[in-house]
């Protein structure tokens, strides 16, 4: 299985549902981690509530510093658009994908943002199956 670490600054929002989608749609295809600069140490109420809607309970996650993620060689690193550049991270592939933060938005907002990362994490998933 390929390694895949999804980044952002607080590790609340965007990181934590790309994990989530990365283990509903790629089970036995990536091992997944999601980390932050400056993780807040709590994922997002309104985070948790969106990815009910899809049938996944975030609730289960913990948000965690970039310094508590294995030590390994990572497939890809993708960093979420929230200006991190993670030169410490050993991966293969880096990508960010300049997603608007939507810890601020409307519910309805809240969730097209969360449709795009599904949909770029299933385009990472058929990627790196080919």
């Amino acid at each position: 299985m390929k390694k895949v670490l999804f980044v952002c600054v607080e590790n609340s929002c965007r990181s934590q549902m790309a994990e989530g989608f990365a283990k509903m749609h790629g089970e036995g295809v990536v091992e997944v981690y999601s980390s932050g600069s400056k993780p807040s140490g709590i994922v997002n109420p309104k985070a948790i509530e969106a990815m009910k809607e899809v049938g996944y309970d975030l609730g289960k996650h913990i948000s965690i510093g970039l310094d508590q993620i294995p030590q390994v060689e990572f497939e890809y690193a993708i960093t979420m658009g929230c200006g991190d550049e993670c030169p410490m991270i050993d991966a293969v592939n880096k990508e960010d994908w300049a997603l608007p933060d939507p810890k601020h938005m409307n519910p309805e907002e809240f969730n097209q943002v969360r449709d795009i990362i599904e949909a770029e994490v299933k385009e990472l998933i058929s990627k790196i199956k080919d």
